[in-house]
């Protein structure tokens, strides 16, 4: 079987010739995958040259269909071969697959941006606002414990994520310090669902999404949880012939677009690799001067990712970030050594699936995720700068970031 591409437009064509067997399927389907990550949203897929379609080649262009509707792009069979035509009209699938002729035409997607921002790696458009709105902060714990793994049944606390409020930082599902002591770890919570990374020696991520009045509750070590309505909703696309926009390019265009600073962000994207790390052992069992960051001992404490991992995954992250002197600061590091934005991010990465561009809803895309695709993991996000083996920050590809000015900052201690 031969694939070739050729673009009209907006819409991508692929033209294939060949038997579309159980073997081709396969191939036809990763050819398509790529090109929806890739950003393909309209695509017309040409089988006059194809001589036979089996069950397993109609299964592939129906999960193609269904994938594109979601994202609200378009697809169609074209100019299907007389075996093609006859199997599809048999299955009852040709008026929903096959391209009509008189519809044939060039797509050209509406623009239902408020403004455009460029900036050199990516463009972004603003695709939503409420100017007015403003999100409440508040600072719990101190991350100083984590030195010595210092934390106690009187640093932890409880807190409810509901759909209004974002959150990162040392957390674990349980009722009680007692429950979560062996288990805490990363966690990051937006739009009614949580995930957090427990440090029990499972090593799998666990999730809780909101259901009626059910919240997610996360016994919280220390964190940062923000409170309120989003200001804007910006989508991102990275330019082509340059490398895929790093996390504080990204959040240093939120900023200048949110026009505040500090400003919370919740971001779906999809990822060209995240540098990241998180906890092997929970910092509230046992002090010890030499945890978790004395050298050889971090092997034990910490996991990082030596190069971009979850590369091609949609990526839920999760943070807020400053530029100037903020009561954040004990809570942020800085995102790159050219950036004055320093920020705290935490990401969940899932199994891929294509973004939709446009006015996305974050509550029902995120729930979708959760329940739909695989979680793999939850890292806290860093910059590795090291002069010979640093592999840089994080990159996306493209992505929705929703932002928020914050406002009045509570700070809770013990």
């Amino acid at each position: 079987m031969e694939i070739t591409q050729q673009q009209h437009g907006d819409t991508l064509e692929l033209a294939v010739s060949g038997r579309l067997d159980a073997y081709w399927a396969g191939h036809l389907h990763d050819q398509l995958s790529e090109v929806l990550r890739q950003g393909a949203r309209h695509v017309r897929l040409n089988l006059r040259q194809v001589a036979y379609i089996s069950s397993a080649g109609i299964r592939v262009l129906l999960q193609l269909h269904k994938q594109i509707k979601a994202i609200g792009g378009t697809f169609a069979v074209a100019e299907p071969s007389e075996a093609v035509k006859t199997i599809l009209d048999l299955a009852g699938l040709a008026e929903l697959l096959v391209e009509r002729v008189a519809a044939r035409e060039v797509h050209v997607a509406p623009s239902t941006a408020f403004g455009a921002w460029e900036r050199a790696s990516a463009r972004f458009e603003v695709l939503e606002s409420a100017p007015e709105a403003t999100l409440k902060g508040r600072i719990i714990g101190s991350p100083d414990l984590l030195v010595g793994c210092r934390f106690g049944k009187e640093d932890c606390r409880e807190l409810s994520f509901d759909d209004s409020t974002l959150g990162v930082g040392l957390g674990a599902f349980g009722d009680s310090f007692e429950d979560c002591q062996s288990r805490f770890g990363e966690f990051l919570a937006a739009a009614g669902v949580a995930a957090y990374l427990p440090t029990d020696g499972t090593n799998v991520p666990d999730y809780i999404l909101a259901t009626g009045r059910f919240v997610p509750r996360l016994q919280v070590l220390y964190g940062v949880a923000c409170e309120g309505d989003f200001s804007k909703v910006v989508y991102f696309e990275g330019k082509e012939n340059f490398q895929p926009p790093a996390l504080h390019e990204i959040v240093e265009a939120c900023r200048d677009i949110a026009g505040s600073d500090p400003i919370a962000i919740a971001m779906l994207a999809e990822s060209a690799g995240l540098m990241g790390a998180a906890l092997r052992r929970s910092p509230a069992l046992e002090q010890s001067a030499q945890a978790p960051f004395a050298h050889p001992q971090i092997r034990e404490w910490l996991s990082f990712t030596a190069e971009r991992a979850y590369a091609r995954s949609l990526a839920l992250v999760v943070g807020v970030a400053a530029s100037s002197p903020s009561e954040f600061d004990p809570m942020l590091r800085p995102l790159a050594k050219s950036s004055d934005i320093r920020g705290h991010f935490h990401a969940a990465p899932f199994s891929y699936r294509p973004l939709k561009k446009g006015e996305t809803n974050l509550k029902a895309t995120a729930a979708a995720l959760f329940e739909a695709e695989t979680l793999q993991g939850v890292l806290h996000l860093v910059n590795d700068e090291r002069e010979i083996s640093g592999a840089g920050g994080s990159r996306f590809l493209r992505g929705a970031c929703w932002i928020g000015p914050i406002g009045q900052i509570s700070v809770e201690k013990r």
